[in-house]
């Protein structure tokens, strides 16, 4: 595949997606670029902003196997996993998949399982398989999970780890629409839903072909070490405890790739890298307590800070 048949697809599937949900357009380019690079993502939000209709019309735009879980406090890893039952037909322990084993899994308030069950989704999302009574099952790729949680309820959930958020290739927020956008919402499901009308307009083998092709995008040494400054500049800022690990950093590389294609050329320039590093790298950060409660210091902020420090290379640099 050719970088610009990832770029022709992404905005046929960003097209098909929005015939459903209004505005939504930068949040289903920052899921397809998660998506292309192998990634998962983390859809925090309130509820009712299109996060599990996102995940849907993701699945059905890409003819991919679809699973929903929704997550509750007596959620076992089991019911995620599979299990080994006995058939008395066969009269033998026969494996009954759980829902991981789809290509797209939305994994709906993840937060309300206990950690037991949340800590079932590290071994497949980073090493893409599944291990049940000691035997290791491959999934079918592609494989990506969409998990939503509600930043604002906190009764009865479990913060999910630091370990199992850098798990996440992004953390995004969809947001309330704005005042237009919200005529239009009631304009467009006035007479019937259109997510039932969606069709399908790649094959799930192109997601395969267009992960295949991403590093095929020139990163020069100059924005390589851009990036390296940048994560660096996050493991010694002061209002920082605990800084973006490798694993980030090299996320970060990929979504610049992914936002180079989207943007129609085969090289990183700095914007690709401004662009992406607040959804991919904000949710890796652990701030200290007087960082939290000083008031608005957040995550976002602290990466929108960091990048006004760290100097960009000069255009003459930017080529390989």
């Amino acid at each position: 595949m050719e970088l610009s048949q990832i770029r022709e697809l992404a905005d046929k599937v960003r097209a098909n997606i929005s015939s459903v949900l209004v505005g939504r357009e930068a949040t289903i380019d920052l899921v397809l670029n998660s998506l292309f690079c192998g990634g998962h993502v983390l859809l925090e939000d309130v509820p009712g902003v299109g996060k599990t209709m996102l995940a849907r019309c993701l699945a059905k735009s890409f003819e991919c196997e679809f699973k929903r879980v929704q997550f509750t406090p007596d959620l076992l890893p089991s019911d995620i996993t599979g299990i080994n039952y006995f058939d008395q037909k066969q009269g033998e322990f026969v494996f009954r998949p759980g829902p991981l084993f789809a290509n797209i899994v939305l994994a709906d308030e993840i937060n309300r399982a206990t950690p037991r069950t949340q800590s079932s989704l590290l071994e497949c999302m980073e090493e893409g398989q599944v291990t049940v009574d000691g035997d290791t099952k491959k999934l079918e790729k592609p494989f990506f999970v969409i998990a939503t949680q509600n930043p604002v309820e906190t009764r009865g959930t479990f913060p999910l780890p630091e370990a199992q958020l850098d798990r996440f290739f992004m953390r995004l927020k969809m947001g309330y629409p704005s005042q237009q956008e919200g005529i239009e919402i009631l304009q467009r499901f006035k007479e019937n839903n259109p997510e039932t009308e969606l069709e399908t307009v790649a094959r799930a083998e192109a997601v395969l072909e267009a992960q295949a092709c991403i590093c095929e995008v020139k990163v020069s040494n100059a924005i390589e070490q851009y990036i390296v400054d940048i994560i660096e500049q996050t493991r010694h800022d002061e209002k920082i405890l605990l800084g973006v690990s490798p694993r980030g950093s090299i996320a970060l590389m990929r979504a610049a790739q992914v936002n180079a294609i989207f943007d129609s050329r085969d090289f990183v320039i700095p914007d690709d890298v401004k662009k992406v590093s607040i959804p991919v790298l904000a949710h890796r950060l652990l701030l200290k307590g007087h960082a939290i409660t000083g008031g608005t210091q957040n995550a976002e902020n602290a990466i929108s800070e960091l990048l006004k420090r760290v100097p960009v290379p000069t255009e003459e640099f930017w080529g390989v």
